[in-house]
């Protein structure tokens, strides 16, 4: 079966293919660019022959692992929606943002070092990621929590930026998103 094969996947084959993927998060998460795929294989206890037949090689990976956290993190942030009033909704997203990227920041380091700023997975994560962010920005802008300037960008640019500025301080957390909520909303 090719890589890419559209057939679907026998039962054995999908929880194969599932396996390696916790695996190969956990060790990129770990890792970042210096993960191999014989861990990744042993963590998910397959052979080298089983991963390949899921995944040409380590950026292929990388890339579906990426692209599956990055559209898990959108279809929570849409069921935000449902669950809270607009601007608690976004909130909670930026709250949910920031606790992935946190903890998934070897993963993207990987992701930049092994795949390029530029690359396609890149660019359509970060596509997918604008996509949620604007749909819960513009909601709770129409609801009047958050101030009609912003855009999703500016979003992203602040949620990273606290993050980088928790590293050596992961205490003050809740206190600079917080900040940046306050800014974000328009003036009393």
């Amino acid at each position: 079966m090719a890589v890419n094969d559209a057939r679907p996947l026998r039962a054995d084959a999908r929880r194969n293919r599932e396996k390696v993927m916790v695996a190969a998060r956990a060790a990129f998460t770990e890792h970042g660019e210096k993960a191999t795929l014989d861990d990744i294989a042993r963590r998910a206890g397959v052979g080298p022959g089983t991963l390949y037949r899921h995944f040409a090689d380590r950026e292929t990976l990388l890339a579906e692992v990426y692209r599956h956290d990055i559209e898990g993190l959108a279809e929570r942030g849409r069921a935000l929606s449902e669950q809270y009033p607009p601007g608690e909704a976004f909130a909670e997203f930026l709250r949910m943002e920031f606790d992935y990227i946190k903890a998934k920041r070897g993963l993207g380091t990987a992701v930049k070092q092994m795949l390029g700023t530029g690359s396609s997975t890149l660019i359509e994560c970060k596509g997918v990621m604008r996509d949620a962010i604007g749909d819960l920005l513009g909601r709770a802008q129409e609801a009047g929590a958050i101030r009609k300037e912003v855009e999703p960008d500016d979003v992203l640019r602040l949620v990273h930026g606290v993050v980088m500025a928790t590293e050596s301080a992961p205490d003050m957390a809740d206190r600079l998103l917080g900040f940046v909520l306050d800014g974000l909303r328009p003036p009393a």
